[in-house]
């Protein structure tokens, strides 16, 4: 149909979905002015995965067309335009059919159809008998029954479960999502389609076996909110919820960590990890050993895997004395000047000193050599030039407090407990003229990939997977499937434009937010720096543009949720780093919620506390022009009397409440607004009006004030989307195209309208970090506009652009393999070191005592073994070396005829048993020595005997040869004579059994990790020297495996034959435990 609307041509359509109902459909420019309607189509909860594919098709409309005349004919450029958007739509449409993304997909929908099949049922259930169902789940699955076999109840239960207590039902693609988390994939879902809820469905069904699940967000926020809010559900079944925060105390991580599920973020997990493999006992450790891992849903999974995949979690011990020297590395680099002294590379952040810098530096240094050993200063130097050059305030860092802040690059969040690491951090407070913090060695590390590899079931979910999917697949064996959206998008993405300069770019976007400005359409624009952000904020305040500003200073940072509570409403402008509400939808016409919340804090937090808030906040200057929330009558007077009771419990009880404190008051009263029926809340006002209940009274005024806000927020969004929804404007291409994304998908949540927008500089950082050679599109720009300040919006500049931010997502993922590469080797020997750790902690005093047998006959091997050959006769061996070796090893445990034998004696008694054709290996020892204490009596002790034989034996470490045997024979014999003579001592000192193992735990601890420590600086340092061995044509990644087992078996032996002299030296002379090193 076809009609004529005033001086606009606009063309409906009429579409029929399966089920032949007709539905409307219309599309404009997302830039018009011209408000856009749309027609929501019906949502079916059809279970039919055809059903589903066609109903998600997109309707085919042509773009709007503006005419200033009555009639005008379609231009071939026009006709072309519309014929290439169509056929595009079509192509898209029929790549989706035939992907096997679809395919996947759509063999879900069988389990759909069999948890829609059990909702009737469910649905019939009591409470009580809801909660029953865990039982009877524990139940099934104790007689054989698998999780597949219960899958598709639970999560109908689930569901149920959700519907009751949060007032959401999971649809039928949530349903989905939740079978890819189970089946250990990733779910790509889009924002605003719901993952948090989609997480109870695996979580609950996996925790069922007991085993522990944990559920794995970006920041402390976001797990404390979704154990709260998600915890409802769980907690109705019947399951325990753990929550791990930062500042918690061991005891407090221990119980939270015996939960059935457990909320929490990846650093403080990791943290835990590597602080457990440095207790000193049993005791502190926080989880669940010896399975600490079990499944576990990582939230934002790309970002913990891939962007924070560069940086290894670190622990570090006792601080080194070089302080002093970085003050004055920073004055030497102030000297050097860039490209005469030293060059830069911007791609991998090193520097390059010059034959004049190397000179320069070491005249003003007054040392002979930079890389003197005993007067080392190029590792200063090279720092303090990094710093200047490569770690820009307000880019990298924040100053607050005399102390130089790490912003996180990804997040745009302040990390307020991270260090940059090697001397760098150092050098930045030294730049800053801050107070050096000492350097320090790391004590534990591992990376977040070589964590999550530890589980044996892993899952995640995000928005932005599908492009780095080889990447999930090839390192973690992780699928990722794209799970449908509920409502189409419809989401309009504009071409980028591409500027020859900044300040073109600048203005650019300027101008367009004005113009969103003028018709009242809420604004996001994404920056990638504190300092942009702040540039950008300066040209509006100049345009007089009220905005909100959200970057990483802390008086911006703590208005974060309002900030984004406000985003989508009418006429608000916001400006933002990275940080932009991930993990937080913009809600078009606003979020009630928070609004709601702010209104309540408005109200009564000045009657409960006089205290101000520790940080400096930015009062929001979009306020002014965003319409105010109308409260109604009766939410006034509710909020009244809180109010009064506030200011009235404050008096007469002498509470005086911090800012803080009352801010958490009233937090917990609106939470229990979400648990406690509001009858429930006016029963107990009423019932307690006498001891005045602040915190019901305040839930009560919070759920008439949310009423009131809903029905604004509503409105004001239909607004919004009638005036085209959210506009995103991106200010910079990032280094991978799924950080664009992230910020794309801030627009179109649930099916609204809304469009994107990219602007793009040839002098943005990312194209200076590559070197990549952009004058030609500078000439391009210039020969098409004849300005260097007007963008072009052409096919072909956008494809060379993106191809180039292809090349940058290449070479990060080749940093981030060669990570990998590089982190199995130690991975392979941080689980060695971190199981037995744990096997001497957490096992019984047996396993404890075999490990120190096992410790004394391997220090006796390495001794036989350096001083024997058995291809030649006895006569020839360094006899009289091998005895001092064991003599200074056993020490004063041996009586007096053992350490009388001499060589002639041991000479003659391997000469004797070479020509024996058989031995009793129970009870042998060599003649005319001395026999070992009957110290192997019981079945135990001849068992660990024997098994110690066969380890002889089967050793193929020693050579083949006539004396073989007889070399065996020996280390057999020195093994028994130095055990047993152990065991007698112990047996002699008369200590109690507890009392030893305590410290035959602690002396194999202490050993271990010295050693440890120590070879983790070596192997850093390893890493950092092994590729100087390409220029030999030499694989670095082979040469640090070769060098790397070589320094893992040296660190063993010294290892072990510490932990021997320690325990032998110990037994001699008992002396206190914690002396043994001294």
């Amino acid at each position: 149909m076809e009609e004529w609307q005033g001086a606009q041509f606009v063309r409906n359509e009429t579409q029929l979905t399966p089920q032949g109902h007709p539905t409307m459909a219309a599309s404009s420019s997302a830039i018009s002015n011209t408000p856009v309607f749309s027609v929501p189509t019906e949502r079916h909860q059809s279970s039919s995965p055809r059903s589903n594919f066609f109903s998600t098709l997109p309707p085919t409309s042509f773009p709007l067309l503006s005419f200033r005349s009555r009639r005008r004919r379609f231009t071939p450029i026009q006709i072309k335009a519309s014929l290439k958007e169509n056929l595009g739509r079509v192509t898209k449409t029929w790549g989706d059919f035939t992907s096997l993304n679809y395919w996947v997909v759509r063999d879900y929908y069988r389990l759909v159809e069999l948890v829609n099949s059990f909702e009737p049922r469910i649905q019939k259930l009591s409470d009580e008998q809801l909660t029953a169902k865990t039982a009877e789940f524990r139940r099934r699955l104790g007689k054989g029954e698998t999780l597949a076999d219960i899958q598709a109840e639970a999560f109908a239960v689930v569901r149920e479960a959700a519907k009751r207590k949060l007032g959401m039902r999971h649809f039928d693609v949530q349903i989905i999502g939740g079978a890819v988390l189970n089946d250990g994939s990733i779910a790509e879902m889009k924002t605003g389609e719901g993952k948090t809820l989609v997480s109870t469905l695996a979580a609950y069904l996996n925790a069922l076996t007991g085993e522990g699940v944990h559920v794995v967000t970006v920041n402390d926020y976001l797990a404390q909110r979704d154990a709260e809010w998600m915890g409802r559900v769980h907690r109705f079944l019947g399951l325990s919820v753990g929550l791990i925060q930062r500042g918690m105390k061991a005891e407090e991580r221990r119980s939270n960590y015996r939960c059935d599920i457990t909320y929490t973020n990846n650093s403080e997990l990791g943290f835990d990890y590597l602080r457990d493999n440095l207790a000193g006992s049993s005791g502190q450790l926080v989880m669940r050993w010896p399975n600490p891992f079990h499944f576990a849903i990582v939230d934002e999974v790309d970002s913990v895997l891939i962007d924070e995949g560069r940086n290894p979690l670190l622990i570090s011990g006792e601080a080194s004395k070089d302080a002093a020297r970085y003050p004055v590395a920073a004055k030497v680099a102030e000297l050097l000047m860039r490209g005469l002294h030293y060059n830069i590379q911007l791609k991998d952040n090193s520097v390059e000193l010059t034959e004049d810098g190397i000179a320069l530096a070491e005249m003003a240094l007054e040392t002979k050599d930079l890389w003197d050993e005993n007067d080392p200063w190029a590792r200063f130097v090279m720092n303090a030039l990094k710093a200047k050059e490569f770690y820009r305030q307000d880019v990298q860092y924040i100053v607050k407090n005399g102390k130089a802040l790490i912003i996180n690059e990804l997040t745009g969040r302040v990390e307020e407990k991270r260090r940059w690491s090697e001397g760098i951090h150092q050098a930045v407070e030294a730049k800053e003229g801050l107070q050096i913090q000492a350097d320090s060695v790391v004590v534990a590390q591992i990376t977040y990939q070589s964590m999550f590899k530890l589980y044996p079931k892993l899952s995640g979910m995000t928005g932005t997977a599908k492009t780095e999917e080889k990447e999930f697949l090839k390192m973690f064996q992780m699928p990722v499937i794209e799970v449908p959206t509920n409502m189409s998008n419809i989401r309009n993405d504009l071409p980028i434009q591409a500027f020859a300069t900044a300040r073109g770019k600048w203005e650019y976007v300027r101008a367009e937010v004005e113009s969103m400005f003028r018709i009242g359409r809420p604004v996001l624009v994404g920056t990638t720096s504190v300092e942009n952000s702040e540039y950008l904020s300066a040209l509006l305040r100049v345009s007089q543009i009220p905005h909100n500003v959200l970057n990483a200073r802390p008086k911006y940072a703590a208005r974060e949720a309002q900030t984004v509570a406000q985003a989508g409403r009418k006429y608000a402008i916001t400006i933002s780093t990275n940080m932009a509400g991930r993990g937080t939808d913009i809600i078009l016409g606003g979020n009630p919620k928070m609004l709601a919340k702010e209104v309540i804090e408005d109200s009564i937090l000045s009657h409960m506390s006089h205290d101000t808030p520790d940080l400096e906040i930015e009062e929001p200057k979009s306020q002014k022009v965003l319409s105010k929330m109308k409260i109604g009558p009766s939410s006034l007077a509710l909020l009244a009397k809180a109010a009064l009771m506030a200011k009235y419990v404050g008096k007469s009880e002498n509470k005086s409440w911090t800012y803080e404190k009352a801010k958490s008051v009233i937090s917990e009263s609106i939470e229990m607004s979400d648990s406690v029926g509001l009858d429930e809340l006016e029963r107990v006002v009423e019932e307690e009006a006498e001891m005045y209940p602040l915190g019901p009274c305040i839930a009560i005024a919070y759920v008439s004030v949310l009423k009131d806000c809903e029905i604004q927020c509503f409105n004001e969004g239909l607004e919004v989307k009638r005036l085209g929804g959210l506009h995103v404007i991106g200010t910079s291409l990032h280094e991978s195209r799924r950080i664009d994304n992230q910020l794309r998908g801030r627009a179109g949540r649930q099916g609204d309208p809304g469009s994107t927008r990219f602007m793009v500089s040839l002098q943005d950082e990312m194209f200076q970090k590559f070197n990549f050679d952009t004058e030609w599109a500078v000439k391009l720009i210039s020969r098409i506009t004849n300005d260097e300040d007007v963008p072009i919006e052409g096919d072909t500049i956008v494809r060379q652009l993106l191809s180039l931010q292809v090349s940058a997502e290449k070479y990060f993922f080749n940093i981030r393999k060669s990570l990998v590469e590089f982190d199995e080797v130690l991975e392979v020997q941080r689980k060695h070191v971190y199981d037995l750790r744990q096997l001497i902690l957490t096992g019984d005093s047996e396993s404890c005592s075999h490990q120190i047998f096992q410790y004394m006959q391997a220090v006796i091997d390495e001794i036989v073994l350096a001083n024997v050959n058995p291809l030649k006769h006895p006569s020839s061996w360094n006899l009289d070396k091998l005895l001092k070796d064991f003599i200074a090893i056993s020490g004063k445990i041996l009586n007096e005829s053992c350490t009388e034998i001499t060589v002639e004696s041991l000479m003659l008694s391997l000469s004797s048993v070479h020509e024996l054709s058989d031995v009793d290996i129970n009870d042998f020892h060599f003649p005319n020595l001395p026999q070992p204490p009957n110290a192997l009596r019981g079945i135990r002790k001849k068992t660990s005997s024997l098994k110690r034989w066969l380890a002889i034996c089967s050793d193929d470490s020693l050579k083949d040869g006539r004396f073989r045997v007889t070399a065996n024979l020996l280390r057999k014999y020195l093994g028994d004579l130095l055990i047993t003579s152990y065991m007698n001592i112990i047996q002699e000192s008369g200590y109690a059994e507890e009392y030893v193992k305590e410290i035959e735990r602690a002396v194999l601890v202490k050993s271990l990790d010295c050693f440890w420590r120590d070879h983790l600086v070596n192997m850093n340092r390893l890493n950092s020297a092994v590729n100087v061995r390409s220029f030999g044509h030499r694989d670095p990644l082979e040469e640090y495996k070769i060098d790397g087992c070589r320094f893992f078996i040296s660190m063993l032996s010294a290892t072990r034959r510490l932990t021997v002299e320690s325990l032998l030296r110990y037994w001699s002379s008992p002396m206190e435990a914690q002396e043994i090193y001294a």
